[in-house]
């Protein structure tokens, strides 16, 4: 069984990070998105609103699980049998980030891989952090994010 890690903060999720993801499952037997817990970083949404609105906003997708971690990535796949992890491009501006962090998880654990797929290029603009500015100035988040987020914030 080939499974796969798709980690991130996805503070909050989009339907960028959602493409990467149906098309992650279609090519994985189990992916498992892991929202990273940073506790150095306040975070827009707690590590538990995160869990909970991918869980509403996956349902569907059967092999997918939704779960959050602590330290570090590779000993997170590790444990869980997983050898691949999923890393999402939006632009070629990510690619230098994605790359680095690529290498280092490689260094750590030559046998986890990791694998980046892209999103449509009508998701290539958004990112989290581009909602949570949209958001805070009161701005329609609708069109980017689940339905599930959306509602969330209206109700905050």
């Amino acid at each position: 069984m080939k499974i796969a890690i798709y980690p991130g903060s996805f503070d909050p999720i989009t339907y960028g990070h959602l493409d990467i993801l149906k098309n992650a499952s279609e090519i994985f037997d189990k992916v498992i998105i892991a929202v990273a817990n940073n506790g150095s970083k306040t975070g827009f949404l707690t590590v538990d609103e995160r869990v909970e609105l991918i869980r509403q906003s996956i349902k569907g997708i059967d092999n997918v699980e939704v779960d959050s971690f602590e330290g570090l990535t590779v000993e997170y796949a590790k444990k869980h049998g997983a050898n691949i992890l999923i890393r999402g491009l939006r632009a070629v501006s990510d690619f230098e980030f994605e790359m680095q962090l690529s290498q280092t998880n490689s260094a750590l654990c030559d046998e986890i891989k990791t694998v980046f797929l892209t999103t449509k290029p009508k998701y290539n603009f958004i990112s989290s952090s581009t909602i949570k500015e949209i958001y805070k100035n009161n701005g329609d988040i609708s069109k980017f994010v689940p339905k599930a987020v959306d509602d969330y914030l209206k109700s905050k």
